[in-house]
């Protein structure tokens, strides 16, 4: 479906801007994949498109009102020029379908997240029969059956790619089990052929996507037996997998960092709450020492593995004694990179209708977290000044004068390398850090083994 060429669309171009997660991100790039073939170039300069793509995100407040705004803005660009056709996909758009339509008539389709392999059949009967389209059926198997006929051509060193998607959990803030639907594993086969695309294509590094990515389970097949086999690519240098679930973390996924010599030592576990009555609430379905446990686990057969974590502060019923749990969870952790929130209401789930607590108090809360946070944050990047860490080379900065990496465990790092570098895993002595970021100077260009 979707394949055939339109010639109403020969030259025309898209612009795709992407909000939110890298599942976002990743999608974004596999409906480009889709669009190339029904005649669409992707342009960097929105005031030239024919078509003007929003990919959006519903997990935090206001993220509808931002689509709109953005829409505001695409109307005022081309207010003297022709009308681009407006797109609204992601969870926007599965969460609000009809009522975007009514709202700003501007818009022309809107699509989910599990549509997008209708996206070339439905522009095309848009562009004969101008009729307003609003496609939002939940359909994974379709829409992968489908992309998996179109070659992920990405073209970077790292690259994302979505094992699995959707939620069973239904913690009571969150979204995602509306917007992305039930939890869908792709088919393992079609995962690795996708991999190999991804290193034809220039990929070193695979980052394996899913809502709860350590929830994979196609066939007897789980994320470690994918780990395993995607690290067998002799191109591939690193693998990384985000965003998993404490519940989910199984012991052969625990074992797999006994064995695995790609597999890089960064886990991101949200935890959300250090407060297991808070946990309880937000329906999570682990506690602080099954979580605990599994950090205890993972130090134990690497030392050197650290943890980022989520945050959610200000939770309905959260009080002293939960945050200070919270506050004392991340002393015990030190987690080295992690995203913390005052709790929003997501229109739609449990936690909508429960009593929010003083946004002073939350304000506060969060405040005294994120000092803590990036204390963490910044002694972790204090401790590689002198010495040499392992970078695989991305890009070159946007003057050129500097190459960017990350570090094992996903820092960025700048330093004096050259175009030749990309691709390859180089050492670099550590001279400066911030908060964020690295700075260093290139020793070796020379590949080496990443333990």
């Amino acid at each position: 479906m979707g394949l055939r060429k339109n010639p109403n669309n020969m030259n025309q171009k898209i612009f795709i801007k992407t909000f939110g997660c890298q599942m976002n991100e990743y999608d974004s790039n596999r409906i480009f994949d889709s669009v190339k073939k029904i005649g669409y170039e992707k342009t960097e300069k929105y005031e030239e498109a024919n078509c003007y793509l929003l990919n959006t995100c519903h997990i935090r407040d206001k993220a509808k009102e931002k689509v709109y705004s953005e829409i505001g803005r695409v109307k005022k660009i081309f207010r003297s020029k022709k009308k681009p056709l407006l797109i609204i996909t992601g969870c926007v758009a599965q969460a609000e379908n009809q009522e975007m339509l009514k709202r700003e008539p501007y818009i022309d389709l809107v699509i989910g997240p599990q549509a997008y392999h209708k996206i070339n059949d439905i522009i095309i009967n848009y562009t004969k029969k101008k009729e307003k389209i609003e496609e939002t059926e939940f359909d994974a198997v379709s829409k992968f059956k489908y992309l998996s006929k179109i070659k992920n051509e990405a073209g970077k060193v790292s690259s994302f790619l979505t094992i699995q998607e959707g939620c069973d959990k239904f913690c009571h803030f969150c979204v995602v089990p509306f917007t992305r639907g039930p939890e869908y594993s792709r088919p393992f086969k079609q995962i690795l052929d996708e991999a190999k695309y991804l290193v034809d294509n220039g990929a070193k590094e695979i980052i394996l996507l899913g809502q709860n990515v350590n929830a994979y389970d196609n066939e007897g097949y789980r994320l470690s037996d994918l780990i395993l086999n995607i690290e067998k690519l002799p191109e591939i240098k690193r693998v990384r997998y985000t965003t998993s679930h404490p519940k989910d973390m199984t012991e052969d996924l625990i074992e797999v960092y006994k064995t695995s010599k790609k597999l890089m030592p960064l886990v991101h576990l949200p935890v959300q709450s250090g407060s297991n009555k808070i946990l309880k609430s937000m329906n999570r379905k682990h506690t602080i020492e099954e979580y605990l446990n599994i950090f205890d686990k993972l130090k134990e057969i690497n030392p050197k593995i650290e943890f980022s974590s989520d945050f959610i502060i200000g939770y309905p019923g959260e009080e002293d004694q939960d945050f200070k749990d919270t506050f004392n969870l991340i002393k015990r952790v030190k987690f080295i990179n992690s995203f913390s929130f005052i709790f929003s209401p997501r229109p739609g789930t449990v936690a909508e209708n429960l009593d929010l607590i003083e946004k002073k108090i939350s304000f506060e809360r969060l405040e005294k977290i994120q000092t803590v946070l990036f204390e963490n944050q910044i002694r972790a990047n204090n401790s590689f000044k002198g010495k040499v860490v392992d970078v695989l080379v991305e890009n070159l900065t946007d003057d050129k004068s500097k190459a960017f990496g990350r570090s094992e465990y996903m820092t960025s790092v700048i330093f004096n390398g050259k175009k030749n570098d990309i691709g390859k895993i180089v050492q670099v002595r550590i001279k400066d850090s911030n908060r964020n970021t690295l700075f260093g100077e290139i020793i070796t260009n020379s590949d080496q083994k990443v333990a």
